[in-house]
């Protein structure tokens, strides 16, 4: 799982259906930061969750889940009401226009969108917090460390309509994709970029070992897992990439190839995880 709302919205779908124990949502969530909190933005988000409101205060990583169950209403259900969203400017489907849920899952790149069979939909926005640090203070990290992830639930006047991912379709187009991003970051080599880089690949490794420290729930299909490691694979050559292609230097012909190949990738990748994420999804509901 490559961003929180992933593991959440696969985790608590899990436990929702019966699939997993709340304890495997909360270490999950723990292997993305120490410390979770939850908060209404608004009065009618706080009325549908339980959240605390008008005083706004911050709830811990197990009021988050009962935030979720709340929202979803029914005890009855049958299929998934967590949705994933991935929006970037430009691209912002599976989110209710011109609201401030929009606006905050596009600066994240990432939200959760919960669907109640009756009532009120959720749009829910995860934040990274770091510790704060003087510019004076002569030990001030430049990287500040990482101590909690807090995430707003905001009430939606409607639910946008899904896009149907089908998850043959991402898995052809990835196939295409991970040779594609492979050529590239050879030609980037061949090109010159200007950083002495001994193994790419090497790194590429490194940041695909990172994202393993993620799991998915026992349930989640083997296409689906297989599509979300391809597309990690995509995406960590895309990664790399960028770290070796300096501004204002692509104009060689390799690196222009290689420019020219990565900048449609993301948009299969995303793609690819929205579809594989539905499929693990829907896959908790199949008894």
């Amino acid at each position: 799982m490559w961003c929180p709302s992933v593991s959440l919205s696969v985790w608590a779908n899990a436990w929702l259906a019966g699939q997993a124990a709340p304890d495997d949502v909360l270490d999950a969530l723990s292997q993305w930061a120490p410390r979770h909190s939850v908060t209404a933005y608004d009065s009618v988000a706080a009325d549908c969750t339980g959240l605390p409101w008008p005083d706004v205060t911050d709830a811990g990583a197990v009021s988050l889940l009962q935030t979720l169950r709340t929202a979803t209403g029914s005890r009855s259900m049958s299929e998934p009401t967590i949705r994933i969203a991935l929006p970037i400017p430009g691209d912002v489907r599976g989110l209710p226009a011109g609201t401030a849920f929009q606006r905050d899952a596009i600066a994240a790149g990432e939200a959760l969108v919960v669907v109640p069979e009756r009532g009120t939909p959720i749009g829910i926005v995860p934040e990274f917090q770091y510790e704060d640090g003087e510019d004076d203070d002569p030990d001030f990290d430049m990287s500040p460390e990482l101590f909690g992830l807090s995430w707003t639930a905001y009430s939606l006047s409607h639910a946008p309509v899904p896009e149907h991912a089908d998850l043959g379709e991402a898995e052809y187009a990835l196939r295409s994709a991970v040779r594609s991003a492979a050529d590239a970051l050879t030609a980037l080599r061949a090109g010159g970029s200007g950083i002495d880089v001994d193994d790419p690949r090497g790194m590429v490794e490194q940041v695909l070992e990172s994202a393993r420290l993620h799991q998915a729930p026992e349930h989640s299909p083997e296409r689906a897992l297989r599509v979300l490691e391809n597309a990690a694979h995509v995406d960590a050559i895309i990664t790399v990439s960028a770290g070796l292609m300096p501004i204002g230097h692509q104009s060689s012909s390799e690196m222009q190839i290689a420019s020219d190949a990565l900048r449609p990738l993301s948009g299969v990748v995303r793609s690819a995880r929205l579809a594989a994420v539905s499929a693990i999804l829907h896959s908790a509901w199949r008894r």
